[in-house]
């Protein structure tokens, strides 16, 4: 019988994430799994129960239930080990899931997917942000040097990025998460908090380097760094993008006016944004972004209101902020077939 752990989210989804694993609980052992199963108290809990067992050879898989934040702190805690992760998707955006092919909603494919899937190895991007302060109940970031490393900047808190890290109107609709808009269900959260953040957005001029390309003053609007096409509950930012690369993904729009803002919405989330106002879909493996000084020159100071800067839907750092891909970093089981293995 193969002994798989389970790392529960409680608080996931407002309590959603554990009703979910009530239910597929006795379904995992009616298909022959034993099941060691782990709780968490607090955020930042789960990668210190996942880096605990990350070395034992009793464990098959370690399986996180809850949402792209619980992925990513159970990713986390497993970067590095042999040990593959798997999910059970039980959050309001799911986007981990979506991209290895797992099902949302049915135990019975979630369940196939954990005994018949694939194994495959990806890449991350390593994040080095400066802190911002405690919001909403969550907490201002600190290094978790056991299995995040350690910064290579003084003052900065590293985060190894599994999904996406977005900046921009995006990371500030998330950061809005911590503390508003509670009441609503499902991935319409997110469009809600879209649609107001937008509205009262100010320009915020900055400077990114991409690669080994100049460095250039940017407005910016928006940019995400990735691993796999979508996150936001199923927007398809970057369309094609793959884990498995040698490279990760960068999605950027520049000097957007509110309203072109607004009308992206639609073809962000079919994926058919590329191409226009200016957006560009290109590969990278670095991205420097930093403020501006008086003169116009790249600071070492954070943006002043905070450019806020995600880790995989943790929205707790902010400019200046650098990433830097690395190939081969987590195992995850996913469905047998996806359209990006190839």
């Amino acid at each position: 019988m193969p002994r798989i752990a389970c790392i529960v989210n409680p608080a996931g989804r407002d309590g959603h994430a554990l009703k979910r694993w009530k239910s597929i609980e006795p379904a995992l052992t009616e298909a022959g799994f034993e099941c060691e199963t782990h709780f968490t108290e607090r955020v930042g809990h789960a990668p210190e129960i996942a880096y605990s067992m990350r070395d034992r050879d009793d464990i098959e898989l370690i399986v996180a239930c809850g949402g792209d934040g619980t992925v990513h702190e159970v990713a986390s805690g497993l970067r590095g080990s042999s040990i593959p992760l798997g999910i059970i998707p039980a959050g309001t955006g799911n986007d981990v899931a979506r991209a290895h092919g797992i099902p949302l909603k049915k135990a019975a494919g979630i369940i196939d997917v954990l005994t018949n899937g694939k194994n495959r190895p990806v890449g991350a991007f390593r994040l080095q942000g400066t802190p911002s302060p405690s919001e909403g109940g969550y907490p201002e970031p600190t290094n978790n040097p056991a299995w995040d490393g350690e910064p290579d900047i003084p003052g900065r808190v590293v985060r190894w990025v599994f999904l996406e890290s977005d900046c921009g109107v995006t990371s500030a609709t998330a950061r809005a998460k911590l503390s508003r808009a509670k009441w609503i269900k499902g991935s319409f959260k997110y469009t809600y908090l879209g649609i107001t953040e937008i509205l009262p957005w100010k320009k915020k001029m900055a400077w990114v380097k991409i690669d080994d390309n100049p460095g250039e003053i940017v407005d910016f609007s928006m940019l995400a760094a990735t691993t796999t096409e979508m996150f936001g509950g199923g927007y398809k930012v970057c369309p094609g993008a793959s884990p498995i690369l040698e490279h990760g993904f960068l999605c950027h729009a520049w000097g957007l006016s509110k309203l072109k803002m607004l009308m992206l919405m639609g073809p962000l989330k079919k994926g058919k944004h590329v191409g226009k106002w200016g957006i560009e879909l290109k590969p990278c493996t670095r991205l420097e972004i930093r403020s501006l000084d008086s003169e116009g020159n790249p600071s070492d100071a954070s943006h002043n209101p905070p450019l806020i800067v995600q880790a995989d839907g943790e929205p707790c750092l902010q400019t200046p902020a650098l990433l830097e891909y690395h190939t081969k970093q987590l195992w995850i089981r996913g469905a047998a077939e996806v359209s990006w293995d190839k």
